[in-house]
């Protein structure tokens, strides 16, 4: 008789899982210089051997976020560590983390609701 696995996870949550280990397999890779592209989804869906779009529909099924999600707030994380950095130009983080200063700008300022050099002051402030 077949031994069933003392925690099952559905095929959904399955795949959610792998999406987000190689995400953050990828990023890791992508911040450490050994790869100089970022992943689309696409890409993902195909180290998975999943068709993109029911790769995408799994994921917001099971979480409720879209795919993208997952990505932004990765690279917002990554943002917020480099920017500690008062060394580092903030064209030079929008650069490394594959954006042009403007929307390197939008996109912080989307989601934490200042410009990359408003937190960057308000860290100093604070430490």
């Amino acid at each position: 008789m077949v031994k069933l696995p003392d925690v099952y996870i559905s095929r959904k949550a399955e795949i959610v899982a792998r999406f987000k280990q190689v995400l953050e397999s990828h990023m890791d890779d992508f911040m450490a210089g050994r790869i100089n592209k970022m992943y689309e989804l696409k890409d993902i869906a195909d180290i998975i051997c999943l068709h993109p779009v029911h790769l995408s529909k799994v994921i917001k099924l099971e979480t409720g976020y879209h795919a993208c999600y997952f990505y932004e707030q990765r690279i917002l994380l990554e943002a917020k560590k480099l920017l500690a950095d008062s060394t580092l130009p903030i064209g030079t983080i929008a650069r490394m983390l594959d954006y042009d200063v403007s929307n390197f700008t939008k996109f912080f300022k989307r989601f934490m609701g200042m410009t990359p050099s408003l937190y960057r002051k308000a860290l100093e402030i604070t430490t």
